[in-house]
């Protein structure tokens, strides 16, 4: 008989668990999945080097169908209680949305119902009672609220497969099927909120098929606010709809469809004729998806939240990373409470959006202000007003020249030191900041630009130029444009996977244009080399991480009255214009009657729409002006993703020290683990800066130092000095010649690259190791595999002697 307390975990569940499952009539192939990955790995990044931590991972997760999630086992050794895996599952269970949760030792399983009301939440069952799909399907039904036939058949719907390897991320899965649900159970406003980067359209296209697959949902129109956004959909994962999928253009109507997508200004505009969106019956469509319903169709007066009334009895589900939340606009009144969030800190957390780094740089006229001389005249040789101008007033009402050659010339130092062909984004004030900005920067780079012009160029909505430049530039396979300066239009639905800097040089005061462009960031792409990005903030901009609005759940601050708007008091209307108060920064606004015309040449009609930035008022343009750096300083944030307001020592220190409570633990620790890497994994996991501590105490020193520095007050040695004493000891007088030679190179190795360089047999394969032999050759020297192990295993207890 065999003993169970001598098998491994994964014996356990060969022998005990899987087959006690199967049993129970769980379908190995398409129901039971063993160590499953939900989550990529944290990447943590040090210097321009990056690594992922470790991935989540469920021992089983069970599928009634696949994509359908009801059950999650989590496994342990028969040295473990039946009971020891049930927190583990319990948290994963959370993550994932599933209900029915289990232990197991191999014995038999503990049983943890999210479902039950009656107090009986746990239970020990045997291992041959494990229960069938149905049993946990049923619980499910409970857990999700489906109490009717039709209701079942909508969430049970499959999903879409297109024959590869591709399936729905674990939060991509629990946004869909959160969605189908609701809709199965009646609810027909729905808003999903996702940060940018992690597949709102992938998502939205799993939804519709599987409302359409069922028949829940017959004709289907997926709004829009610009032709990127639809063009990407259309071509991306909507493409499979082939076609029973059209996109409205020209401001035809084709009504033979069952998929629409459309542009709201394709819709709509301010006179009958211009609004197409009638020639559709109020009950033609079932389901309306809007993307980004955070702008246009969050205002309930906007022409575009009239074509959400005219199909008010069609099921509305909102997309957006950003939900609007303020006194004039409110995403939740008008869909409610987000379904489901998954939120920027989450996807980076998670490896699967690209963690950023803040450079924050502060000119002495952005601190300090600016007061002209007196008699200063700007360049048309006019008197510059005598006030004290900030960074407020910089490129929106005032022009330094000299600031904005800084600004240009501070983003190419950073690039020359970093990547010179990194994608980078500048965003400006407005369009004249962005043209200005790119013509010092080609100056700047001037070598490279003569090579393409294409290198910086200006992508605003103005430029046609610019604008066929925009695919080009979110293109990861073209090396031009590099670097795209912009006010507006690159703010929201540019894709762009490569973009590796975000230059902030524009006062950014509204959370969600803030949330947007951080946005442009914030997508992986590892074949390209892309796992992570570097904010350049010249305007103070990253003051809002420490917004608690910054990565949490929209908060509904719209008051109920509509009889009044509070922010906007008309002072005074005139034939054309209409000028208004902004309270919130007490500055007027103009605006003006306007007829818009899109490209197909159809007519919005007379919007009142805001003039563009550079057209509101006269700016002055100043030069002869003494601008510097006052300070240029790394922002760092913890393992929370806020930033750290203690110094980095400190912060440092009390990480470390709720780890290792003594100097003793720590040594005990370090002397202990065969893989020095390991302990270094560990504490960036928890929120250890490890590059930055480098920079601020010592390159020189090993990171047992540096700990033993920071955590435990201990004076910190060199690599160097340690090497030497370990020399000086006549340590490798047991070894023979060339062992010894070998050994005399590992410590040069590690006095120049530090330990986790020596602890790889790879090690051997390079310089100078290569001219003793072969790898094979150089631990025969040794004996065997062991022995070469054992005598590193040494020259690691030799080299932290001292300690």
């Amino acid at each position: 008989m065999i003993d169970k307390k001598t098998l491994s975990e994964r014996d356990i569940c060969t022998k005990f668990i899987t087959p006690a499952v199967e049993k129970s009539g769980w379908n190995k192939l398409t129901q039971l999945l063993e160590e499953v990955s939900f989550t990529d790995g944290k990447i943590y990044v040090r210097g321009k080097l990056t690594a992922r931590g470790n991935q989540k991972r469920a021992d089983y997760i069970l599928y009634y169908k696949p994509n359908i999630p009801i059950a999650i086992i989590e496994a342990k050794d028969n040295k473990h209680s039946v009971r020891a895996g049930i927190q583990q599952a319990l948290d994963y269970a959370q993550i994932l949305d599933i209900p029915c949760v289990f232990s197991s030792n191999g014995d038999g399983f503990l049983f943890h119902d999210r479902t039950a009301t009656d107090g009986n939440i746990e239970t020990e069952i045997g291992i041959d009672d494990f229960p069938s799909p149905q049993q946990l399907w049923e619980k499910y039904k409970k857990y999700k609220g489906i109490t009717t036939e039709t209701a079942e058949k909508i969430a049970s719907q499959d999903y879409y497969f297109d024959g590869t390897n591709r399936k729905p991320r674990y939060y991509q899965q629990i946004a869909v099927n959160r969605t189908v649900e609701a809709i199965a159970n009646g609810q027909d406003r729905i808003l999903l909120v996702m940060a940018t980067g992690t597949g709102k359209t992938y998502t939205a296209f799993q939804i519709i098929h599987r409302l359409w697959k069922s028949g829940a949902k017959k004709r289907i129109l997926f709004l829009a606010d610009r032709n990127a956004l639809i063009d990407q959909t259309r071509r991306g994962d909507f493409k499979h709809f082939k076609d029973k999928m059209t996109v409205v253009k020209h401001r035809q109507i084709d009504k033979s469809y069952e998929i629409y997508l459309a542009l709201y200004q394709g819709l709509s505009g301010s006179d009958e004729d211009a609004n197409v969106y009638k020639q559709f019956s109020p009950d033609f469509f079932d389901l309306i998806v809007i993307d980004e319903c955070h702008r246009g169709s969050a205002k309930e007066d906007s022409s575009w939240r009239e074509i959400l009334s005219y199909f008010k009895n069609a099921t509305h589900i909102g997309l957006t990373a950003t939900p609007k939340e303020t006194k004039e606009t409110s995403n939740t009144e008008y869909f409610g409470d987000p379904v489901y969030t998954y939120s920027l800190k989450q996807g980076i957390d998670d490896g699967f959006l690209a963690p950023y780094r803040v450079v924050r740089i502060g000119l002495n006229v952005d601190a300090e202000g600016w007061r002209p001389d007196q008699g200063k005249t700007d360049k048309d040789g006019n008197i510059v007003e005598d006030r004290i101008y900030n960074r407020k007033d910089f490129d929106r009402n005032l022009v330094i020249e000299e600031r904005t050659e800084l600004v240009a010339k501070k983003l190419t130092e950073f690039l020359k030191g970093y990547d010179r062909f990194a994608k980078t984004i500048v965003f400006c004030v407005d369009i004249d900041h962005a043209e200005r900005m790119r013509t010092a920067l080609a100056k700047q780079n001037a070598d490279l630009v003569t090579e393409n012009y294409k290198y910086v160029m200006q992508i605003t909505g103005d430029n046609d130029e610019g604008k066929r430049e925009l695919d080009n530039f979110i293109n990861p396979e073209e090396k031009y444009p590099v670097i795209a300066t912009t006010s507006e239009l690159m703010t929201t639905g540019v894709d762009a996977q490569t973009c590796k800097v975000i230059v902030l040089d524009a006062n950014i005061n509204s959370m969600t244009k803030f949330k947007q462009i951080i946005g442009r960031g914030t997508r992986i792409n590892e074949e390209y080399g892309k796992m992570y990005f570097t904010i350049l903030d010249f305007r103070n901009a990253t003051d809002l991480f420490a917004d608690k609005d910054f990565d949490g759940d929209p908060i509904r601050v719209k008051p109920v009255s509509q009889d009044e708007d509070l922010s906007l008091v008309v002072i005074e209307e005139e034939e054309n214009t209409v000028t208004v108060l902004d309270e919130a920064t007490g500055e007027e606004i103009k605006f003006e009657k306007a007829t818009i015309r899109y490209p197909d040449g159809s007519k919005l009609g007379g919007n009142w729409v805001a003039k563009e930035p550079n057209q509101q008022r006269e700016k002055v343009y100043v030069n002869g002006v003494d601008v510097s750096v006052l300070v240029s300083r790394e922002m760092y944030f913890d393992q929370h993703g806020k930033p750290i307001t203690t110094s980095l020592k400190d912060h440092t220190k009390e990480i470390i020290k709720e780890k290792f409570a003594s100097l003793d633990d720590f040594l005990n620790k370090w002397n202990t683990t065969d893989r020095k890497e390991a302990i270094i994994a560990e504490l960036q996991e928890q929120g250890v800066m490890v590059e930055a501590l480098y920079d601020a105490v010592n390159k020189e020193v090993d990171l047992f130092d540096l700990i033993c520095h920071v955590a435990f007050d201990q004076p910190p040695l060199t690599r160097k000095e340690r090497a030497n004493n370990v020399k000086k000891r006549n340590y490798f007088t047991k070894y023979g010649d060339q062992a010894k030679k070998v050994l005399e190179a590992l410590l040069d190795k590690y006095a120049d690259e530090g330990i986790t360089n020596i602890e790889s047999i790879e090690v051997l394969r390079v310089n100078p190791f290569d001219e003793f032999g072969s790898p094979l050759e150089i631990i025969n020297e040794f004996g065997s595999k062991e022995k070469y192990l054992q005598a590193v295993k040494e020259l690691e207890i030799e080299l932290y002697k001292t300690a």
